[in-house]
């Protein structure tokens, strides 16, 4: 008798389990998006095909309202928007909350990168093979990083490190670094201000990749690239979700979510690259130079920025991190990919 009762309640039990589970994925899931870039940016658009991609994957079951161009969370209170659920999920820079991401921050030394593609592989596996307590508040969707930061002016042309003496250039977190080694002196600023101060002659130029001549039409207004590759940063980007917000959707949803991320990490990396040679050519077309350097002085650039990369470690070692590690990991990682 006792059996029978409780082989009827543990029928019950999971009927109801069953029901509250079909329940919860029934009923449709909204979420919102924050993106800083302006909505016709080619990582803007990638952004918005994600939404579109979990809508569709997911059968209609999350839906992702999408707001571009800071409509929601600036540029910087991005990453603080998603924790306290100003937006669910958030698309910015790390580099824009300084210090906040000491470990994540290895990435974005200036090792010479290459591409986007090289540099987006780099990011994830630096942070799937150290797992930084600093991301511990959000749930990482993936992260990106764009191709190689190369300094860009207006009106003086920067052939050698000389000239860049007494430059008042735009740059934020470790572009702002590699500005004062290289001899200039940083003006800390989000992207979206970089083309007004540049167009009013508040700075003489910027730290960016070459798809921003054209992706936030910033070939407009600069003369000069300096391709000094042996010296190019680059800048990490993080796709996050407030961290309630995920463990709330059902596990079906996560899978599936999870799944679309992974293929667009590698989007991002391409797109990256897609876009520095596009905005390259937008930027020769407006009757621009880009400079090349020879090996010599080349050389002296990657010398001017190498005590950077000797700090990080110093101050990695300062607040009880594994600082040679994770650079040596770093370094190896992307001399096994270029």
């Amino acid at each position: 008798m006792k059996k029978g009762i409780f082989r009827t309640f543990l029928i019950v039990f999971a009927g109801i389990a069953f029901l509250t589970a079909g329940s919860a994925w029934a009923d449709t899931v909204k979420l919102t998006y924050s993106n800083f870039f302006p909505p016709t940016h080619i990582q803007s658009k990638l952004a918005e095909d994600w939404c579109k991609e979990v809508e569709k994957r997911t059968g209609g079951k999350v839906k992702v309202e999408y707001y571009a161009g800071q409509t929601l969370t600036k540029a910087r209170q991005c990453y603080d928007g998603v924790v306290e659920g100003l937006s669910d999920i958030g698309f910015s820079v790390l580099a824009y909350t300084k210090g906040r991401f000491p470990v994540m921050s290895v990435v974005d030394l200036p090792l010479g990168y290459t591409s986007g593609k090289v540099a987006t592989k780099v990011i994830n596996e630096v942070y799937g093979k150290f797992k930084p307590k600093e991301f511990d508040n959000t749930q990482v969707m993936y992260l990106h990083a764009h191709g190689p930061g190369l300094v860009h002016t207006k009106g003086k042309a920067v052939r050698k490190l000389e000239d860049m003496k007494g430059l008042k250039v735009r740059g934020h977190g470790t572009s702002a670094l590699v500005v004062t080694a290289l001899g200039g002196t940083p003006v800390p600023k989000p992207m979206p201000e970089t083309y007004q101060m540049l167009q009013k002659g508040v700075v003489d130029g910027g730290a960016y990749p070459l798809e921003s001549n054209k992706g936030w039409k910033l070939g407009e207004v600069t003369d000069y690239c300096t391709g000094a590759f042996s010296a190019a940063y680059t800048t990490s980007f993080f796709v996050v979700m407030n961290k309630d917000k995920w463990n709330a959707l059902p596990e079906d949803a996560r899978k599936v979510i999870e799944e679309i991320n992974k293929e667009w990490a590698v989007k991002h990396g391409e797109a990256w690259d897609t876009s520095d040679a596009e905005g390259k050519k937008y930027f020769l077309k407006q009757g621009n130079e880009f400079i090349e350097l020879d090996e010599k002085e080349s050389g002296r650039w990657k010398a001017a920025v190498a005590p950077i990369i000797e700090d990080y470690v110093k101050q990695l070692d300062k607040k009880g991190f594994k600082g040679q590690e994770i650079l040596d990991f770093t370094v190896k990682t992307l001399g096994g990919l270029q």
